[in-house]
């Protein structure tokens, strides 16, 4: 028991997931796909750690 409001709920979810029909970015999508990501659009992950880390070397 109690258990159908929160059923309900993840039904709705589920609904809204499925039938949904989010704006894509096609040309990003082309981008990637082709791999022709420009440094722009996703820096260096490893570049990002770098400043957070230097605390430690001090």
């Amino acid at each position: 028991m109690g258990r159908g409001r929160a059923k309900a709920k993840q039904t709705k979810v589920a609904r809204q997931l499925k039938y949904s029909t989010p704006n894509t970015d096609l040309e990003s999508l082309q981008r990637e796909l082709s791999g022709q990501t420009s440094s722009v659009d996703r820096p260096d992950p490893v570049d990002e750690w770098v400043d957070e880390d230097e605390w430690r070397r001090a």
